[in-house]
């Protein structure tokens, strides 16, 4: 099928695997993720999701297959591409012992964030965590931390951003502020966001597409209402359940859904 979406391509992968002690954790796994777009990688434990992710940041090698990022193989210019690059997770910690904003003052250093001190305050603020920054990180709930560990991913303004479960630990109202805040920097700076999430509103409300893998495989894609609509089932949720549990959509004519 001819492609129709001329949108530059930040991130392409092609028949990406990986195998750990002969089982595949992915398997011949292939998607492109365009400027100005949101991709949501859902599935359950175990789908392949982290061994992705730790693919897609160079901190896995594949067994096989080709990884690009802004036209350009990951690998061999990693440090060029991490640059335009950031990634947040509710599972990865900054460092305990500092404060908040040493944490962060240690990060805009690292991506060369120029006004560091002015950008931190405007994150810490976007956040609503501005009154948390002489906090020692440690001593954070993890609500509290995921909040400052997207200040973190929003320092060097990212032309591509992975996104980890960013809405875990926190209650429906941050949570829901938390999704504004994503769409608003996606939409006024036109970033590609990988977005990771167990929470399907967050899908329904954030992205523009999802892929739904299933022991390593691309079981599904499209938008979250295209894929309702080509399943007999009610809600993306309920989608979800049923992927998981049969490893397809049973009902579909194609075993992997495209838009």
């Amino acid at each position: 099928m001819l492609e129709t979406d001329t949108r530059e391509t930040l991130l392409e992968a092609i028949e990406l695997t990986r195998e750990f002690d002969g089982v595949k954790a992915l398997d011949r796994f292939s998607f492109k993720l365009r400027r100005g777009e949101i991709l949501g990688l859902l599935g359950a434990n175990g789908a392949g999701k982290t061994t992705a992710m730790n693919c897609l940041l160079g901190l896995t090698l594949p067994s096989s297959g080709q990884l690009f990022a802004f036209g350009k193989a990951l690998h061999s210019h990693r440090i060029e591409i991490l640059q335009r690059c950031n990634f947040s997770s509710s599972y990865a910690s900054l460092p305990g012992n500092l404060k908040v904003w040493q944490n962060l003052l240690v990060f805009a250093r690292i991506y060369g964030v120029p006004h560091p001190k002015q950008k931190i305050a405007s994150l810490l603020e976007m956040l609503e965590v501005g009154h948390l920054r002489n906090r020692v990180t440690g001593e954070l709930s993890a609500g509290e931390s995921t909040r400052v560990n997207l200040c973190k991913a929003f320092l060097n303004d990212p032309e591509l951003l992975m996104l980890d479960e960013p809405t875990a630990s926190l209650d429906p109202d941050i949570a829901d502020k938390v999704r504004k805040v994503v769409r608003r920097v996606q939409r006024e700076r036109a970033i590609g966001i990988l977005y990771t999430s167990h929470n399907m509103r967050d899908i329904e409300e954030v992205c523009d597409r999802v892929i739904f893998l299933h022991k390593g495989r691309i079981v599904a894609e499209g938008t979250p209402g295209d894929i309702v609509k080509r399943s007999t089932e009610q809600s993306l949720e309920n989608v979800f359940i049923k992927i998981a549990r049969s490893g397809d959509l049973e009902d579909a004519g194609d075993k992997a859904l495209t838009p």
